[in-house]
């Protein structure tokens, strides 16, 4: 099969998008299919990790104000049209699309090719986040101009699919996203992480993503004065100096990746997410299948994903007293904490991403067909 990805932001850049499109292409290499990647310009792309029989074309970007991490691709679609019809491919798959997507349906749609798109980013929440509501109203007619126009969608959890079912989208299908087994695994844990992080033995009360707006971390201070514990903060961005004021107790990792973030995940004694405006939440798998217990907001992708009251526990959103109550609870009984880490492991086996991978090749295959029938 020849698949192009059309993919709004890619490596260097590491966050949910990238890492889903970077265990896609091994997959479709594994399976000896054609790729092109179509994706942003970066001031330092890093594809030595990638196969050689990917072809990458960048496209001129800008960094996005306020957010210099993330890169805008500029042009119009004409360009994006000439490189889908150099490479002739039987789908187009739009990774989390929005501004480069966008113009990548209009290519494809001109040159009659299907298009899988799948939602991945609540950039409507994202705006309302940041107090921007009539950015908001307009990010949801885009969303909207894009999954109608797709051939069909794609959505991460139950609650996503019915967000965008609410918005008039068609053809939106669940298909959720894998996790890795071997690498995240609670054989993982490490002793000297764990005596860095917290010296007299404290239980560790991690999260990990970004540390922006939209993740809400500062909720995080309702937990910073619970007795024998100790917040640890794994990850980077615009927010971290603010949130470091904040949290003057807490342990600030920065960004870690590979065996280094397995070690780190594998050694709390609960993982905590708090953010809202979650499709899915990697994260939280990668910490189920490192059999850490999840306190997390219930909304969103996250409903999907913690069994509460058997891996964790989901508390009302923006209900604090709440998140800090299903904490002290977990972090303070010892064998309470033991049973929701073996049922968390237990949950995740069988999410590994050639499972998932194997299943989005089914969704290219009816989409191609689909679009087929259409034509006749």
């Amino acid at each position: 099969m020849r698949i192009a990805i059309v993919a709004e932001t890619f490596l260097p850049t590491v966050n949910g998008v990238t890492h889903s499109i970077r265990k896609m292409l091994e997959h479709f290499i594994d399976r000896g299919d054609e790729v092109l990647v179509i994706a942003p310009s970066s001031a330092d792309p890093d594809e030595s990790g990638l196969d050689d029989t990917i072809r990458v074309v960048r496209l001129t970007s800008v960094p996005l104000a306020g957010y210099s991490s993330v890169r805008v691709a500029v042009g119009g679609v004409s360009r994006v049209r000439r490189i889908l019809a150099d490479f002739a491919p039987d789908i187009v798959h739009l990774a989390s699309p929005f501004e480069l997507g966008w113009r990548a349906l209009r290519a494809a749609a001109g040159l009659r090719i299907p298009v899988v798109a799948v939602y991945q980013t609540d950039i409507p929440g994202y705006a309302a986040r940041y107090g921007v509501p009539l950015l908001e109203s307009w990010a949801w007619q885009r969303v909207q101009n894009i999954h109608r126009g797709a051939s069909r969608t794609l959505a991460p959890s139950t609650s996503a699919v019915r967000q965008l079912q609410a918005h008039g989208i068609p053809n939106v299908e669940l298909w959720r996203r894998g996790v890795d087994t071997s690498r995240f695994h609670p054989g993982k844990r490490s002793r000297s992480f764990r005596e860095g992080a917290a010296p007299r033995g404290m239980k560790l009360l991690g999260y990990v993503g970004r540390l922006a707006a939209e993740k809400q971390v500062e909720d995080l201070r309702v937990l910073a004065d619970i007795d024998n514990t100790r917040l640890v903060i794994i990850g980077d961005g615009p927010l971290r100096p603010a949130l470091e004021s904040a949290l003057p107790g807490a342990h600030f990792t920065g960004f870690l990746g590979g065996e280094e973030l397995a070690a780190a995940v594998a050694s709390l004694d609960l993982f905590i997410h708090p953010g809202e405006l979650e499709t899915f939440c990697q994260t939280i798998q990668e910490a189920m299948a490192s059999g850490v217990p999840v306190v997390a907001t219930g909304r969103g992708g996250p409903l999907d994903l913690v069994d509460s009251s058997r891996t964790g526990w989901l508390y009302d959103p923006g209900n604090l007293a709440q998140l800090r109550s299903y904490v002290v609870d977990l972090a303070g009984d010892d064998a309470k904490r033991a049973a929701f880490s073996t049922a968390a492991f237990a949950s995740v086996q069988g999410r590994t991403w050639p499972v998932l991978c194997e299943l989005l090749i089914q969704h290219y295959d009816e989409t191609i067909s689909d679009h087929a029938l259409l034509r006749l």
